[in-house]
């Protein structure tokens, strides 16, 4: 009984699933699926918080009348590329691909492994679209102007079978072979990789935490023997004031403390170690280091304000007094080192420079340093090498499916020659070629 059900289900997969997988059509339409969805998720922003959903997708007025927030979260817009719809595409296109090659594809890697198919009788010639009879001209002429033209000639008794351009057969093969590598490292990278940001002050030493968008596998990918210190972090500016490079002095550290690897990076040179990648993608100010007349340098936080669009500036309170009744807000633009002093009546009271002092509520306060804090994209994406491999093949395989694979049977039987042939594409030329081989037998020597 159970025989019978497993003979069933084989059946009903040779039959009629494996047809439908290979159709052409079903692959062109999972292709334009993943076109529609994969521009989706290019329009829509991806890994974004709620409250930038909420902010850019409002239900009234609804994006194009029904696309707010809600629908957006529901169908999963906001990480298009993890959602189990598109996955579950990609998968099916991969196996409607594998269909294609094995029922299609493969068998002309049967084709290598069989014996030459020479031609013995002369009606077999009348099945070629290019064929002749010759009443003069030898196998042996025909071998050696073959040969000159670059093909491979084999004979067997009067029967000649000559090719060239193998490479061709072999092509859509590595085409569909490439297709299935890529999307095999789209989904790996999917359900392995993560996404995180970090916004960490120069001096600085932290472990990946901040992690907004990860696949249901990417605990193992997420580090946690090792760490990253910020040793630094600097801006060049133009002579404009313009900010023209900023740059992140970086070393990823072991639990010990002990450097592993150190680099500098900026925008487009990012720090890779083992899998992750560290961008160099914002930047902010994170504090600034002060001193009351003669005191030791102290450290302050500094806070991005709200400015509603209209530029970043950066903002901390100073005391001046110990019971904090008095005090002065320090208000920065950049890491150039100017910083505007209010006093606790909102008037400005002075500008100062990094390295100066200037006089408030009759105390000496200096400003030793700024303090920048580096913003890091932090991405891993264990599919990445094989899609680079897959998309790699896949031009090579492109280019070798442009070369013509042609075939030319030859047959000495009862006083005549007859020659014919045929190839998988470039036929004009094909035909010029056999003409020419045809004229040679024609021509004596």
């Amino acid at each position: 009984m159970m025989s019978n059900f497993w003979k069933g289900i084989q059946r009903y997969f040779k039959r009629d699933l494996l047809p439908l997988l290979a159709d052409l059509r079903l692959a062109i339409a999972l292709l334009l699926l993943i076109a529609v969805f994969s521009t989706s998720g290019t329009v829509v922003e991806q890994g974004e918080s709620l409250a930038f959903y909420q902010a850019n997708y409002p239900e009234d007025p609804a994006l194009f009348g029904f696309l707010s927030w809600k629908v957006l979260l529901t169908l999963g817009l906001d990480h298009v590329y993890r959602t189990w719809w598109f996955l579950s595409i990609l998968i099916l296109f991969g196996a409607s691909l594998t269909a294609c090659t094995f029922t299609r594809q493969i068998t002309a890697l049967r084709w290598f492994s069989r014996p030459w198919n020479f031609y013995t009788q002369p009606r077999q010639f009348t099945k070629l679209a290019l064929s002749s009879a010759l009443g003069q001209g030898s196998l042996a002429q025909v071998e050696s102007t073959l040969g000159q033209r670059g093909y491979r000639t084999f004979t067997r008794d009067q029967s000649l079978y000559a090719q060239k351009g193998v490479t061709g057969r072999i092509g859509p093969i590595v085409v569909h072979a490439s297709m299935l590598l890529i999307l095999a490292g789209a989904i790996w990278g999917s359900m392995t990789g993560f996404f995180a940001q970090e916004l960490i002050p120069g001096g600085q030493t932290f472990q990946i935490r901040n992690i907004f968008d990860a696949g249901p596998w990417a605990a193992a990918q997420i580090p946690k023997d090792w760490a990253v210190k910020v040793n630094r972090f600097w801006i060049d500016y133009t002579p404009e004031g313009t900010i023209d490079q900023f740059y992140s002095d970086l070393s990823v550290v072991d639990a010990m403390g002990t450097e592993l690897k150190r680099d500098t990076i900026h925008v487009n040179k990012p720090l890779r170690y083992h899998g992750v990648t560290l961008y160099q993608a914002d930047w902010g100010i994170a504090g600034v280091r002060v001193r009351f007349n003669n005191s030791p340098v102290l450290d302050l936080p500094m806070a991005q304000l709200e400015t509603e669009g209209k530029g970043r500036i950066w903002g901390g309170w100073v005391p001046t007094k110990p019971d904090m009744s008095e005090g002065v807000s320090l208000v920065a633009t950049d890491l150039q080192g100017t910083l505007l002093v209010y006093g606790i009546d909102g008037q400005l009271i002075s500008t100062v420079r990094k390295g100066m002092s200037t006089e408030v509520n009759g105390i000496t306060l200096s400003i030793v340093d700024l303090v920048g804090s580096t913003g890091l994209q932090i991405k891993a994406d264990p599919g990445i090498p094989m899609v680079y491999l897959g998309f790699g093949l896949l031009m090579i395989g492109v280019l070798m499916s442009y070369v013509s694979h042609s075939q030319v049977w030859a047959l000495e039987s009862e006083g005549q020659l007859y020659i014919g042939g045929r190839t998988n594409r470039a036929q004009v030329a094909f035909e010029r070629e056999l003409l020419q081989v045809i004229d040679t037998m024609e021509t004596p020597s």
